[in-house]
């Protein structure tokens, strides 16, 4: 990857990882990723915000060999998990002399995951300012999105603003603007749902803090840089407001066609009733795609059926992602069938604790769908046509 020009001032200098299909042995990244690494070039002094992931620190290293500097004064850390941090050691190796800034809280996990050593490290406050002649930055804390040290860096004379990982995207994209069609838009949402759902009450404090802020240009950790009308930032407002649509979203698996019977009837009831309903069979969807709906979706009905007394593994996963996610889901319900017996239900239901919801109730049956069956699954279709009702007022 060779170096890129934001502004005078600015150069990415990071890393496409155009391969990489797992984030954390468990995000699928369907588009690859990106590791953002940031060189602010001054007439006094040079600053790198954020490294790369540890696996790419050669590309890193190659370019700021070719960027021209001969020096460098700080490497700003915004965050310490290991693909934004972990390449500081070979940094400090090339440029010795230089200063990693960071905040006290980052400054243990440094020392702790990398190795770094408290002379390496310079502390600084929320809110304090570096000026470096003709280089002002502004250090704004943001924690918990998604770690508790996390913070971004804004850059006054360039009006930008290094977002870290609160705003962002998994895409490997050569082009290094976003235009924010509607690939990048998905991809953007993706993120937010894999990552930031949970912490969706801090961004929007966050978010609020910034607009006190003129910011022309944000420079994520992961994904393209966005400039101009900054609608990234209206998407984020929306995302992490707990706001729902009428959704209702149905996760499913089916092994000998009893289960999809009944996901099938449900969702024509629904449908049939002017409601929007969408299915996802969890065997042949990622994760991924899941989550991003739960964004939006007011309802969520589990299909699963019944494997050794219990849910199918696949639908009670879906259940435990869910639960991690925290998301604004209103109303919840379960459906499914079985052979002979089992806790389909009760599983289901433990493995949602930390959601508090609505209960739309639930329909069991035993082997196919029948028209016993079909009653029930009407009756459900009308609760959760109700309980959307009460969602919207």
């Amino acid at each position: 990857m060779a170096i890129r020009k934001i502004t005078d001032k600015i150069f990415l200098v990071g890393a496409i990882d155009w391969d990489r299909r797992l984030f954390d042995e468990l995000i699928p990244l369907p588009m690859g990723t990106s590791y953002n690494s940031y060189l602010i070039k001054g007439s006094m002094a040079n600053v790198l915000i954020d490294t790369v992931d540890p696996s790419k620190a050669d590309e890193l290293l190659e370019n700021l060999s070719h960027s021209g500097i001969d020096h460098l004064d700080y490497i700003v850390c915004q965050h310490a998990e290991q693909n934004h941090s972990g390449s500081i050691p070979y940094i400090l190796k090339k440029f010795p002399g230089s200063k990693v800034l960071t905040n006290e809280k980052c400054k243990g996990l440094l020392i702790e995951h990398i190795g770094l050593k408290d002379e390496d490290l310079v502390i600084v406050k929320d809110d304090e300012e570096l000026n470096l002649r003709d280089i002002s930055l502004k250090f704004i804390f943001s924690p918990w999105v998604h770690w508790p040290e996390t913070m971004h860096t804004y850059f006054k004379e360039e009006n930008a603003l290094f977002s870290s990982d609160i705003i962002g995207s998994h895409m490997a994209k050569y082009n290094i603007f976003s235009d924010m069609d509607n690939e990048t838009e998905l991809s953007a949402k993706r993120y937010f749902a894999e990552i930031m759902l949970p912490f969706r009450n801090h961004i929007r404090k966050h978010l609020e803090k910034l607009r006190n802020y003129r910011i022309e240009y944000i420079l994520p950790s992961h994904g393209p840089v966005h400039r101009g009308s900054l609608k990234i930032l209206n998407l984020y407002r929306r995302w992490s407001s707990d706001e729902v649509i009428s959704l209702v979203l149905i996760p499913y698996v089916s092994m000998h066609d009893s289960t999809e019977q009944m996901v099938k009837y449900l969702l024509g009831s629904l449908i049939s009733r002017g409601i929007d309903a969408m299915p996802i069979n969890l065997a042949e969807s990622d994760i991924g795609e899941f989550a991003m709906r739960l964004i939006d979706a007011s309802t969520v009905i589990f299909a699963a059926p019944t494997v050794l007394a219990g849910p199918h593994p696949v639908v009670a996963y879906s259940a435990l992602i869910m639960n991690a996610l925290r998301p604004p889901t209103k109303n919840i319900g379960f459906i499914g069938s079985f052979g002979w017996g089992g806790k389909t239900e009760e599983v289901l239901r433990s493995l949602i604790s930390n959601i508090k919801y609505n209960d739309v109730g639930s329909v069991f049956i035993k082997g196919c769908l029948k028209e016993e069956g079909k009653t029930l699954l009407e009756n459900m279709a009308k609760k959760i046509i109700e309980a959307n009702h009460l969602t919207k007022e």
